[in-house]
């Protein structure tokens, strides 16, 4: 099996598709494992047929339904005229906007995508190197996993079996120490990036205002004319937190709440819903195939006691907790960086989280770890999707983006440690 772990790894690497890699590694050796080719189409069913899974679906639709109906907009506007008295605001603003944005769809790569669109090239006529926006971007981005609601997280939960609303919870003070990280690294490369350490004054994002700046009289006007959006994530989080609903019924919710505000709003036609549909069935269908398929390879892990065997080896080799999250923390940062970030979520969850639980390590402090280390593969090569889409949605080549990331990279390395050795901060809530 250990061999078996090797080659997915390895023709994960050349090339193969998720989907395709996972069953095809079972279906190679299933002689040899001793199992039976009738249980894959059950298996794979019963992986996606999950109720806390159909949280993914929804919240990528309600993400679509908000970038398509000016929402994400909107939320970019209220940031700019509350972070206006900050200096460089606009970096700010779009770390904040990635956070709103990650409140809402759960989605890395989705937040890059709209957020690199709406405030990338208002950063470049402030005077910002191109190719720092996008690494800004990039790094930001990464928000979008650890801001609850986080996709990576339910995959974790419904896998391990651990409450979805407890994994959020945990999230909400990483999350923010992640923002006030960035921003303070923002900060400071700014001084040396921008002419004089401020920012060019230009035509604000919007309409009618001239520089962030200064606090203008229409600040609340347009606050007023956003709360619908910025009530969604209200909504969401608050429901879930308070037990209202379960996070997949607070993403039904999301879904419905964005749909009637963009249409009463008249942001968008019922003709355009054709196309909102259509992008997040795609994506939605795309993260469900590898689910279902890796869930193949996960029962045969289980079968083969790969799990239990990796527990009694770690514990045997160290009976040191910070010995044993350093090495996890180390192999994760490693598998992030050559898969996928669902996959590899779904992968390391079942293998890890029991040698975790031999340690007394609590399996949502657990989860934390491990959404977080592996969501840094976002910006570290082979794999890196992060950096590829922005650099594309900046228009700039991934090398101008990656002279500016070591900064970004480090301090997100530095708050991946202080999550994983004070337990206390994603375990907050139990503190109440």
């Amino acid at each position: 099996m250990i061999s078996g772990i090797f080659i997915l790894t390895a023709i994960l690497l050349i090339g193969i598709p998720i989907g395709i890699a996972f069953p095809l590694i079972v279906i190679v050796n299933a002689e040899a494992w001793s199992i039976d080719w009738s249980m894959l189409p059950s298996t794979t069913f019963d992986a996606v047929s999950s109720f806390p899974l159909l949280a993914i679906p929804l919240f990528i639709l309600g993400g679509e339904i908000m970038n398509r109906g000016g929402l994400i907009k909107q939320l970019t506007d209220v940031c700019d005229r509350l972070l206006g008295w900050a200096k460089a605001p606009t970096g700010h603003v779009m770390i904040a906007a990635s956070a709103l944005m990650g409140a809402i769809t759960g989605s890395s790569v989705a937040t890059v995508a709209a957020i690199g669109g709406t405030i990338g090239p208002e950063m470049t006529r402030r005077g910002y190197a191109p190719g720092y926006t996008a690494a800004l971007n990039a790094s930001s981005g990464l928000l979008g996993v650890l801001i609850p609601p986080s996709i990576p997280l339910i995959l974790y939960g419904s896998i391990v079996g651990v409450s979805i609303t407890q994994l959020f919870l945990a999230a909400i003070v990483p999350g923010l120490i992640m923002v006030l990280a960035m921003m303070a690294v923002h900060g400071l490369m700014a001084k040396r990036i921008l002419v004089s350490g401020r920012e060019t004054v230009s035509q604000s994002m919007s309409a009618g205002t001239e520089a962030f700046a200064k606090f203008e009289d229409n600040t609340w006007s347009v606050v007023v004319k956003s709360l619908p959006a910025l009530f969604l994530p209200i909504v969401v989080l608050g429901g879930i937190y308070s037990g209202v609903f379960t996070p997949t019924e607070a993403a039904a919710i999301a879904a419905v709440y964005a749909l009637l505000v963009i249409l009463l709003g008249r942001t968008a036609k019922f003709g355009d819903l054709k196309g909102i549909f259509h992008r997040a069935a795609m994506t939605s269908a795309a993260i469900l195939v590898i689910i279902g398929l890796t869930s193949v390879f996960n029962r045969a892990l289980l079968f083969q006691q790969v799990p239990q065997s990796i527990a009694t080896f770690a514990t045997g080799y160290t009976d040191s907790v910070i010995v044993f999250l350093l090495v996890v923390n180390v192999a994760l940062l490693l598998i992030g960086m050559i898969m996928e970030t669902n996959a590899a979520t779904l992968l390391m969850g079942p293998l890890l989280a029991p040698a975790a639980a031999k340690f007394g390590i609590d399996p949502v402090h657990f989860g934390i770890i491990l959404v977080t280390n592996i969501e840094i593969g976002l910006l570290t090569p082979p794999m890196a999707v992060n950096l590829f889409v922005a650099a594309r949605t900046n228009n700039v080549p991934l090398s101008s983006l990656l002279r500016y990331l070591a900064w970004f990279l480090a301090v997100v390395l530095v708050v991946m440690a202080t999550i994983t050795y004070i337990p206390a901060l994603p375990l907050w809530y139990r503190y109440l």
